[in-house]
C-alpha cells in the first residue's frame, strides 16, 4: 500500500522538530559555554569529543535495544516518544546552566548535561530513521520519503540557523544567557508537539520477523556490511567538514566581519543558506535527478561544495564590504550540503537491502545507529577542531578588541574554516568512489533478489 499524504506529512513534521534541536545544540553549545559562559574553549572542545567516544559504545547497544523491542505500538514508537521527552528536557537543561556555577563546576555540569543529550537524541534518532525501511518498499518509495524526510530536516535545521540569534537577542532583550534559556524551551516544547504527530500517525507497515540478535551479532553484522561502512565513513568525513564551518561561522560574523550590526548580517546569510538548502533538496535534487543518476549527483554536489569554499576564502581576503557577496559561497555550500544529507540516506538505506541478502539479516536499527553516531562523531570532531582554532587564535568575547586588530587570528580562523573543510570533502570523495559498489541497477536486483526469497520462504512446502 501506498503511503498517504497523511503518513508522509506526519514523517516530515517530526524531522522538522528533530533536526531543530540537533542544529540548536550542534551549532550554538560551543558558542553559548566558551563565548558566552567563559568555559576554556579547549576544554569544551575535549567535552565534545568525549562525549561521541561514549556514544560508540551507547549508539549501537541502542541499535540493539530497539531491534529487540516488541510492543503493540511496534518497535520503533515507544523510543522515539520516550527519547524526545527525555531530550527535550536535557535540552532546556543545557542551554540553563546555573549562574552560580563557574569554573571546574560548569565544566562538570557541561560535560554531563551534553553526555545526557547525546544519550537521549540517540534514543529517538534512530528509531526514526530506521522506520523507513520497515514502511517502504524500497526503491522509488524509499528514496522519495527519504528526500522529504532529509527536506524537512533541512526546514528544521534551517529555522535554527535563521532565527537563533536575533530571537536569543529579543528573548534574552540583550542578555544572550537568559535569551538561549528561553529559546530553548520554546525549540524543546515544538519538538515534543511534532514527534507527537509522527507517532500518532505512523506505524510500521512490514518488517523481517528475525530473532532478536545479540550484541555480538550485530556488530559482527555491521562489520561485514562493507557497503554501510563505506558510507558510514563518507558520512563522518562530510558532516565534519561542514560543522566546522557552522561552528565558526558565527565567529567570523561577530569578529571577522564585524561591526555594530554583524547579528544582522549574520542572520540575513543565514536566511538565504537556509532558503538555499532547502530548495536544493525539495527542487533541486528532485530536478537534477530526471537527468543524472543519484551517484552522479553525489559527484556535483562534491565539486560545488569545494567550489564555494574556495570562493569563500577568495572573498575573505578580498573584499568583505558587503554581506551580499558572501551569498556566491554560500549558494554553492549549503545547495551541496542539502543534497548531500539527503543522497547519504538514501545510499544507508539502500546498505539495508544489501546487508540482508549477504548476511541474512536485516539489521535497520543497528545501520541507523550508525548513521546517528557518526553525525554526532561528526560534530564532535568538528567541535574540537573549531575550539583548538578558538584557542590557539584567542579568540573569545573578552579579547575582542584585540581580535579586531590580530591579523593572525582573522587569518586562522578564515583558514580552519575553509582549507580544512575542502580537505575532509575531498578524502571523503575519494573514498567513496573507490569502495562503494551500490548503483542503482545494483540495487534494484538486490530488491529483486530479496522478493524472490520471501515468496520461497513464505511459499507452502511441497
Amino acid at each position: 500500500m501506498k503511503l498517504t499524504g497523511k503518513e508522509k506529512f506526519s514523517y516530515g513534521l517530526g524531522a522538522v522538530g528533530k533536526d531543530m534541536v540537533y542544529m540548536l545544540s550542534a551549532s550554538y553549545v560551543l558558542y553559548y559555554y566558551q563565548d558566552l559562559l567563559g568555559v576554556n574553549a579547549i576544554a569544551m572542545g575535549i567535552i565534545l569529543m568525549a562525549a561521541r567516544v561514549f556514544d560508540a559504545f551507547n549508539d549501537p547497544i541502542m541499535g540493539v535495544l530497539v531491534a529487540k523491542t516488541r510492543t503493540r505500538w511496534g518497535k520503533f514508537r515507544p523510543w522515539l516518544l520516550i527519547g524526545t521527552l527525555l531530550n527535550a528536557v536535557v535540552l532546556f537543561l543545557m542551554f540553563s546552566a546555573p549562574p552560580a556555577l563557574d569554573g571546574g563546576g560548569l565544566v562538570a555540569y557541561a560535560a554531563v548535561i551534553y553526555i545526557l543529550w547525546g544519550v537521549t537524541y540517540t534514543m529517538m534518532d534512530i528509531p526514526y530513521w530506521s522506520m523507513i525501511p520497515a514502511f517502504t518498499e524500497g526503491g522509488k518509495e524509499r528514496e522519495g520519503l527519504t528526500t522529504l524526510a532529509r527536506s524537512c530536516a533541512g526546514v528544521g535545521s534551517a529555522l535554527i540557523t535563521i532565527v537563533t540569534v536575533m530571537c536569543v537577542s529579543m528573548l534574552g532583550r540583550g542578555d544572550e544567557r537568559v535569551g538561549f534559556r528561553w529559546f530553548a524551551l520554546i525549540v524543546a516544547v515544538l519538538f515534543v508537539a511534532f514527534i507527537l504527530v509522527t507517532c500518532l500517525n505512523i506505524k510500521e507497515k512490514s518488517t523481517v520477523d528475525l530473532e532478536a540478535p545479540t550484541v555480538g551479532q550485530m556488530f559482527k553484522a555491521l562489520v561485514q556490511n562493507d557497503q554501510a561502512m563505506t558510507v558510514v565513513v563518507t558520512i563522518v568525513l562530510v558532516n565534519t567538514a561542514i560543522y566546522i564551518t557552522s561552528n565558526l561561522v558565527i565567529y567570523f560574523f561577530k569578529y571577522d566581519f564585524g561591526g555594530e550590526g554583524w547579528q544582522g548580517a549574520y542572520t540575513l546569510f543565514n536566511t538565504f543558506g537556509g532558503g538555499v538548502q532547502i530548495l536544493a533538496m525539495m527542487l533541486l535534487f528532485p530536478l537534477l535527478r530526471k537527468f543524472m543518476s543519484a551517484l552522479n549527483i553525489f559527484y556535483v554536489s562534491f565539486a560545488m561544495a569545494v567550489l564555494g569554499y574556495a570562493s569563500l576564502l577568495v572573498l575573505a581576503f578580498t573584499n568583505m564590504s558587503s554581506v551580499y557577496l558572501l551569498f556566491i559561497p554560500g549558494f554553492f555550500i549549503f545547495a551541496a550540503n542539502g543534497m548531500l544529507s539527503v543522497l547519504t540516506t538514501v545510499f544507508l538505506a539502500n546498505t539495508v537491502d544489501y546487508g540482508e541478502l549477504k548476511n541474512n539479516r536485516r539489521d535497520e536499527s543497528v545501520i541507523f545507529s550508525m548513521q546517528t553516531f557518526v553525525v554526532k562523531l561528526a560534530s564532535g570532531v568538528a567541535a574540537l577542531v573549531a575550539s583548538i582554532c578558538l584557542g590557539v587564535f584567542h579568540i573569545s568575547e573578552d579579547t575582542e578588541q584585540a581580535v579586531q586588530v590580530a591579523e593572525s587570528s582573522v587569518v586562522g580562523l578564515r583558514m580552519t574554516m575553509t582549507v580544512i573543510p575542502v580537505a575532509g570533502l575531498l578524502a571523503a570523495v575519494f573514498y567513496f568512489h573507490k569502495k562503494y559498489i551500490l548503483t542503482e541497477k545494483k540495487v534494484e536486483e538486490i530488491a529483486g533478489q530479496i522478493r524472490e526469497s520471501r515468496e520461497r520462504k513464505n511459499s507452502p512446502k511441497n
